[in-house]
């Protein structure tokens, strides 16, 4: 029995208790629900293991798993559990191995997760007799380590413990799967390098703060004051069918100046008109022709697939976020920043130029994971309370414009179908 019962005031989603983020029985019920049943989870790009042998060490949900390309070329993911004592016997982020051995008893794997070893399993000859070893009936086969159910598009790589989860084309929708698509098309994936930070805050709000338009033109100086994500600036908000992943569109306008139908913008009081760069190059912007989407030419567009990943474009920056959670009240994020093996060398340059913008000392990620961390602290010491989510109306719907929290809406009202709330 929880301490503060949750209590949702309405039939619909305007509305979020605190205790969301704060029940421990909660989060483990959404671990199940969300990470172990009936969900693809993000766990990499296939850039990351291009050669036989290749491994990264990574979760789904709280459950380490290993990715890992086998000598056929295939890619595999298997939990980091050994069959034998449990142990979580790969320590190493990334690497390459021939087998993997645990080192509390010697026990090894194939890169498929097959037994393929185990130390005096025929026992021990001692004075003319063999002692111990493993009942007759032990079958290797029946002893591996727990594989998990892969998909792979476009260099991006899914997986699943639950084998009877719908395809990843069905998991992701026809409206998600289009800037899917476009931002993975086909080209080869090159990683340029990593982020890492842990912030302590319950891990459906990073979900949220990617669902949500209404703050990057208030909160973050840099957007506003250089026109990157702005309320006024053209813009899209998508939903799968779900409602449970979603997609933010924007189109940048005219950098740094706001005038005539913008002026509001200069109300805002994290535009800072008299904000100069050192280095301008930070704004050195390439249009790149697989940004056309129809009569379109979107300059950002942020995808959340719900539960594990955010795919992002913010103009020539690319990057995935993984989110992991770790308890209820906190989670790790991981930025996989990446180009294209097709990129010349100065694109590289501003991708990578351009990524500074973000991660856990970006100009502009710095800040949520700020606000992230100050918002659990509020729900700790209140959880009875709730927060409201009514910008735009109570209800749930695609806009084309940012003025909404519809997309947190519509990720509860998914949330509240699948926990039963």
């Amino acid at each position: 029995m929880t301490e503060h019962p949750i209590h949702w005031e309405t039939q619909g989603t305007s509305r979020v208790p605190f205790a969301v983020y704060t029940d421990e029985d909660l989060h483990k019920k959404e671990l199940e629900r969300f990470f172990y049943k009936s969900h693809w989870s993000y766990v990499g790009l296939e850039a990351e293991v291009p050669n036989a042998g290749d491994f990264k060490r990574t979760v789904v949900g709280e459950r380490s798993v290993i990715m890992t390309r086998s000598e056929d070329g295939q890619i595999h993911v298997v939990e980091n559990v050994c069959a034998h004592r449990g142990m979580q016997f790969c320590r190493e982020r990334h690497g390459n191995k021939k087998e993997f051995v645990c080192p509390y008893h010697q026990w090894s794997y194939t890169l498929k997760g097959d037994l393929q070893g185990v130390p005096f399993r025929r026992g021990v000859r001692q004075d003319g007799k063999v002692n111990g070893g493993m009942p007759a009936d032990f079958d290797p086969k029946n002893h591996g380590l727990t594989s998990l159910k892969v998909a792979t598009r476009g260099g991006v790589v899914f997986a699943a413990f639950d084998h009877d989860v719908e395809s990843l084309e069905d998991f992701m929708g026809p409206t998600i799967l289009k800037y899917f698509d476009r931002l993975f098309n086909g080209r080869k994936l090159v990683v340029l390098g990593y982020n890492r930070q842990r912030i302590p805050g319950n891990w459906k709000l990073m979900q949220e703060n990617i669902k949500d338009p209404y703050h990057p033109g208030l909160l973050h100086t840099w957007f506003v004051t250089f026109g990157l994500w702005r309320a006024d600036n053209k813009s899209e908000l998508r939903m799968d069918a779900h409602h449970r992943h979603a997609a933010m569109i924007s189109t940048r306008g005219s950098a740094g100046q706001a005038t005539g139908a913008a002026s509001q913008v200069t109300q805002v009081s994290s535009f800072k008109d008299s904000m100069q760069l050192n280095d301008p190059s930070f704004l050195d912007i390439v249009p790149e022709a697989w940004w056309q989407m129809e009569d379109k030419m979107p300059t950002a567009v942020m995808m959340t697939l719900f539960p594990s990943v955010i795919f992002q474009q913010q103009v020539n920056s690319v990057s995935t976020r993984h989110i992991q959670p770790d308890g209820h009240g906190a989670f790790d994020f991981v930025w996989t920043h990446f180009g294209f093996e097709d990129d010349t060398p100065e694109m590289t340059e501003r991708r990578l130029r351009q990524s500074n913008l973000f991660g856990p000392a970006g100009f502009v990620s710095a800040d949520d994971g700020e606000v992230i961390e100050f918002s659990q602290q509020a729900f700790e010491t209140k959880p009875e309370h709730r927060m409201l989510v009514e910008l735009g109306g109570r209800d749930v719907s695609e806009t084309d414009h940012m003025v909404t929290e519809t997309l947190i809406r519509g990720m509860y009202e998914y949330w509240r179908k699948v926990m039963e709330a």
